[in-house]
């Protein structure tokens, strides 16, 4: 991907190395059940401090702990993860204004192995995401290497296609998707939900397609960017994870999509480029 000429965005918080995530590391488990409960504290209108008790907030760092790593290799990445949300904020604020909305801009967390999000406490091993009650994407660089030998996805645009997901989750959540999809959630049983949450999560794919489809346009994506996309959403897929974890999938339990919906997704917001044809609530076949 040619990123390094792009403007590089100024929403970018780096809380790598100041000591400001909870005071113990939390499992996968852990740390979802945590976002997941401030959710639906933020959803339902309580006081999401009353759910998510799992690690209390930390006082704020000093000046002098909260001076960031300088490994120039993180450095480099923190510069690519700039521009590509800067470029996000570009793409998505001319779609928005040309649909009559607003987009307001998301801020991006850098941390590593803990943070403490609006949403709830989460490790590193979470992976990458969005929390809508403060409206920050947060990512621990580690995923990145990650990316490249767990899940055999190497490349910078398999990174950018990560940031877009998340990036498509803050569009969701201006539009009142994400709201409505959660309260839907609470009115049906875990298989339904479940049902839910991969369409939410599919549709987020078709919104990273839509902004690669305008990077695309720019002019940004290299030979072999799109492939480095799709392998990347192929090896997160619930099938290929589960096989991977058990031996075996469960299909009731998906709630990302299989790797076969996730690229056909990706692809249609690649071919399309718009809002429309991104409606995977009214879609038959995912």
């Amino acid at each position: 991907m040619r990123w390094r000429d792009l403007r590089q965005s100024s929403n970018i918080e780096d809380q790598r190395g100041t000591g400001g995530g909870p005071r113990r590391g939390l499992a996968v488990g852990g740390g979802m059940g945590a976002i997941v409960m401030a959710l639906l504290a933020y959803l339902l209108g309580v006081d999401p401090g009353a759910v998510t008790d799992q690690a209390p907030m930390l006082p704020s760092p000093s000046r002098a702990e909260a001076t960031p790593p300088t490994n120039p290799a993180d450095d480099s990445v923190k510069a690519f993860v700039s521009a590509v949300l800067g470029n996000t904020e570009d793409v998505w604020s001319g779609i928005m204004q040309r649909e009559g909305e607003a987009y307001r801009q998301p801020r991006l967390v850098l941390f590593s192995d803990q943070v403490q999000s609006a949403c709830g406490a989460a490790g590193a091993s979470v992976g990458p995401f969005y929390c809508p009650m403060d409206q920050k994407v947060y990512i621990d660089l580690s995923f990145f290497r990650e990316l490249r030998s767990r899940f055999r996805s190497p490349g910078d645009f398999a990174q950018a296609y990560v940031i877009a997901h998340e990036v498509g989750h803050h569009v969701q959540n201006l539009l009142g998707i994400s709201e409505r999809v959660h309260r839907q959630q609470q009115r049906v049983g875990k298989t339904a939900a479940n049902e839910l949450s991969v369409r939410l999560e599919l549709q987020a794919d078709y919104l990273a397609g839509v902004w690669a489809h305008h990077a695309q346009q720019q002019g940004l994506l290299e030979i072999g960017d799109i492939e480095e996309a799709l392998r990347a959403a192929t090896a997160i897929g619930d099938d290929r994870l589960q096989m991977e974890a058990q031996g075996y999938t469960v299909p009731d339990a998906f709630t990302h999509g299989t790797s076969e919906q996730r690229t056909r997704w990706f692809r249609k917001g690649l071919q399309k480029g718009t809002l429309q044809g991104g409606d995977t609530f009214s879609a038959r076949d995912l």
